[in-house]
């Protein structure tokens, strides 16, 4: 699952990079410590929701993929697909950016987002978290292939939790102290997050190996014990 924590740190170090997260703008206010903390971890909350959702279908996906002996291989090409996404130049996908049936679904989901940021209740704060969740990020598909690499269903739901905890500590940050990421510092940040996808590709094909390196590149054997393991909880 470590993995999973470092693509959630990385996830936010990306969201605070670009343009400026949703975080930037909730309508908390700071000078109520507890009741800012309340709607912080409500916004927190309802992102995990959705990740967990996530990753309860995506680990299902990769329960099937497991039994029929693809989870090592899958592993190797999440790898490939990490490291060549990253040595891509950033505005590569941009022509590719979907179809009009795409378009008009995210626009909705704005749209939605839209709405509840102007409503200024707990309910709609948990709810902008869990829309927030559903926004097209590469950063959450490459944990989503990280919850089909589990290979179990509730390994699936745990792994994409873990990220979503790893997004926290800088996305609350965000919220608190969004003047302390300048537009200096976001271009800084965008600059070194191929090198940790980069090395976090590596990591993942070596996990497909097979070369009995216990948490790094465990044997099928050692999988195959682990997801029983998974199964009799």
């Amino acid at each position: 699952m470590y993995s999973a924590l470092i693509l959630g740190i990385l996830s936010s170090v990306h969201c605070v990079g670009m343009c400026g997260p949703i975080a930037f703008i909730l309508p908390i206010d700071k000078s109520n410590v507890k009741k800012s903390t309340h709607l912080t971890l409500l916004y927190h909350l309802g992102r995990i929701t959705t990740y967990a959702s996530l990753g309860l279908v995506f680990g299902l996906i990769g329960k099937g993929l497991f039994m029929a002996g693809f989870q090592q291989r899958l592993s190797i090409l999440l790898g490939v697909v990490m490291i060549v996404i990253a040595l891509l130049p950033s505005n590569f996908f941009a022509k590719y950016s979907g179809t009009n049936f795409l378009f008009k679904g995210i626009a909705k989901l704005k749209q939605q987002l839209g709405l509840q940021l102007k409503q200024r209740k707990a309910s709609s704060i948990y709810t902008v978290g869990v829309l927030n969740g559903l926004l097209p990020c590469g950063m959450v598909y490459m944990a989503l292939f990280g919850a089909i690499a589990t290979g179990a269903l509730g390994s699936g739901m745990v792994y994409m939790t873990v990220f979503g905890l790893g997004t926290v500590p800088l996305m609350s940050l965000a919220i608190y102290s969004k003047t302390l990421f300048s537009q200096t510092l976001r271009n800084k940040l965008q600059r070194v997050l191929p090198f940790f996808i980069v090395t976090l590709g590596i990591l993942f094909i070596l996990r497909g190996l097979d070369l009995g390196i216990p948490y790094i590149s465990p044997t099928t054997i050692q999988l195959q014990i682990s997801n029983s393991v998974e199964v009799c909880k």
